[in-house]
């Protein structure tokens, strides 16, 4: 699948917010745990990309997007946590990677994924760190992407039905 990969500032995040918008409902609505409930409102997705545009002004936090290259459609999305306390200047936290139900297993989450680990690479970051649900296809992507799991916390966090899940930690190191 062709696509369009951008690194966004705030801006360009604003005045696409109806797209990222739809793209967190779908994928809560197809029961990704990425820390909303089932119950979803446009309002609440809408407010929640609101405050990333807000960090990604405040220099604190990177977005990147896939688009289809033909029709411009919102694929997926994956962030980079960098506003860390002084002394973790060397390291950034992965977040909320998010694919559309309609797009996934078609190479979306490892084309932003490695975006997203060239850049931390070519902005002279060490070390990511991320968490996804245990045993989802997320967790066999960051393995074959060389990622290092640290451990299993069971009922860590509630998918968007409210049934427990167990997260698992990962490190990958970029020297």
């Amino acid at each position: 699948m062709p696509l369009t990969l951008r690194l966004l500032d705030h801006a360009e995040l604003a005045v696409t917010l109806p797209d990222f918008s739809q793209l967190l409902t779908a994928c809560v609505e197809a029961g990704a745990s990425i820390g909303f409930m089932a119950d979803l409102s446009p309002l609440r997705a809408e407010a929640f990309w609101t405050d990333i545009a807000s960090q990604v002004e405040r220099g604190d936090r990177l977005l990147w997007s896939a688009r289809d290259t033909a029709s411009g459609t919102l694929l997926g999305t994956v962030q980079l946590i960098t506003g860390l306390p002084d002394n973790q200047p060397h390291r950034g936290d992965v977040a909320k990677l998010m694919v559309s139900p309609d797009a996934r297993r078609r190479g979306v989450a490892d084309a932003l994924m490695a975006a997203l680990e060239s850049h931390a690479r070519e902005t002279g970051l060490r070390t990511l760190v991320l968490d996804t649900v245990t045993g989802s296809p997320a967790e066999a992507l960051y393995r074959k992407r060389g990622w290092v799991e640290v451990g299993a916390v069971p009922d860590y966090a509630l998918f968007p039905d409210g049934s427990p899940c167990s997260t698992t930690f990962f490190y990958k190191s970029l020297i």
